[in-house]
């Protein structure tokens, strides 16, 4: 490998690079979003970069091998089909050490190829939501939370989703106990075997898990809770031999490990058919190796057809000899107690760039394009001011494109929220709901130029 293709460049740098104006350096690395008009047309641009990321054949319409990143193997890429377009993602982990050339090619192979299908880039749609924990005890903490959500370490402060779906963890130092329960708490179902597993070892962990029949709530050492579910036999699926492959997790899901590139491209493109034909959204995310085939949080429920739909997803993986991980579906949501509910709603949608879920009676806020967690409130006693007035050990990290900041800080004040601490700008500014409950809204982009202008001043 050449020096040059080796060579480290920032954010900033990456940001500067980008000849088409497509992406934007978040969090977790460089997205973007690409707008379609259905499901199969955002799976006509995965398939050209799946055709990339296999060196694939020469072809009239198709991305070439000269079209191929330079300079050794070519970084992985996320690729998010939703019914309105495609999130692409170039994703970094601390163990990563920062760009390299081949992701800056990358990007503007992608860029190229929705350029040629017609598709424009929305940058300003997408945002990293990450999930932050003040620690006494990080070793014990994180082992917990590892053990609780199936996460992985990556370097020595976080905590990753194998899968990159779900907000990632990262520790910081408290500097005295905060020993009442948080406003804050985390959910997550998993199937009816990995959650029974988890409770068992969490209680192996820390003694000591409150088990209410469908779900227990465990907390780690410094008391963050986390509720585990569901813990019902056969509580996690349909009864049908036709959708044997499906769990369901609050969303209806299932997980297809696949080989080759191109065999992702045709499942991916066979579901996304499927879809549209039904007319019912879902979520079509493409890891290396993997396919996972997502309803979307109780749309099974709600929305006739899904069922049947999962069937005939079921049916065309058979077909491509294609067998299903029953132990990967996973589903994580953040929840906030709160006195306020509409208050808090309006706060975090601001912060967030979300929007409210419409049914009645639901607390639920929602990523408009179904990539990021959701947010659920439940009502918290307004006597139990104690709870109030700590200051919670969670709190909410949302990484934005560099030109977007002061809007949703704008925003986020506007509907009610405060600015609780700002040196860092514009790095990080941390603002508070009206109760207390703090998220910072975060830019990636010239942070490190910032930092060695400071420590040569």
């Amino acid at each position: 490998m050449s020096a040059d293709a080796d060579r480290r460049i920032t954010p900033l740098q990456f940001q500067r690079g980008d000849r088409s104006g497509d992406w934007r350096v978040l969090g977790g690395g460089a997205s973007t979003w690409y707008a379609a008009p259905s499901h199969s047309a955002g799976a006509a641009l995965v398939r050209r970069v799946l055709e990339v990321a296999r060196g694939g054949p020469p072809g009239e319409g198709k991305l070439t091998d000269e079209d191929a990143p330079s300079g050794g193997a070519q970084p992985p890429v996320d690729l998010d089909i939703r019914a309105g377009g495609v999130r692409v993602r170039i994703p970094l982990t601390p163990e990563d050490g920062g760009f390299r050339p081949a992701h800056l090619e990358l990007a503007e192979t992608v860029s190229s190829a929705a350029a040629e299908l017609g598709l424009r880039a929305d940058p300003a749609a997408v945002r990293d939501v990450q999930l932050a924990f003040d620690v006494l005890d990080q070793e014990s903490v994180s082992g917990f939370w590892e053990t609780a959500l199936g996460y992985a370490r990556a370097g020595e402060e976080d905590l990753l989703d194998p899968l990159r779906r779900h907000p990632p963890i990262w520790f910081q130092d408290m500097d005295a106990p905060r020993p009442l329960r948080n406003r804050v708490h985390l959910d997550v179902v998993t199937p009816e075997t990995v959650a029974s597993t988890a409770v068992d070892s969490l209680e192996e962990r820390r003694g000591h898990a409150v088990r209410h029949g469908y779900y227990a709530t465990v907390a780690d050492s410094e008391g963050n809770e986390v509720d585990v579910l569901p813990l019902e036999v056969g509580a996690d699926r349909w009864q049908s031999e036709r959708t044997e492959d499906w769990r369901l997790v609050f969303a209806a899901m299932a997980c297809y490990p696949v080989p080759d590139p191109l065999q992702t491209a045709a499942l991916a493109t066979r579901v996304a058919e499927l879809a549209d034909e039904a007319g019912l959204p879902v979520a079509i995310d493409l890891r290396p190796g993997l396919v996972v085939v997502d309803t979307g949080k109780d749309r099974w429920e709600t929305d006739e057809g899904y069922e049947a739909l999962a069937a005939q997803v079921q049916q065309a993986a058979r077909h491509l000899r294609l067998a299903a991980d029953v132990t990967l579906p996973r589903f994580i949501q953040v929840g906030i107690d709160g006195v306020d509910i509409p208050a808090l709603r309006r706060f975090w949608c601001a912060a967030l760039g979300y929007e409210p879920d419409p049914r009645p009676h639901v607390t639920d806020i929602v990523d408009p394009r179904q990539l990021n967690t959701v947010f659920f409130f439940q009502d918290l006693d307004a006597s139990d001011e104690a709870r109030l007035a700590q200051r919670n050990r969670i709190h909410v990290d949302v990484f934005v494109p560099h030109d977007q900041a002061e809007a949703r800080i704008a925003a986020a004040l506007a509907a009610g929220g405060r600015v609780v601490r700002d040196a860092d700008a514009p790095d990080g500014v941390t603002l508070a709901d009206p109760e207390g409950n703090e998220v910072d809204i975060a830019v990636v982009v010239g942070r490190e130029e910032r930092w060695e202008a400071a420590q040569q001043a």
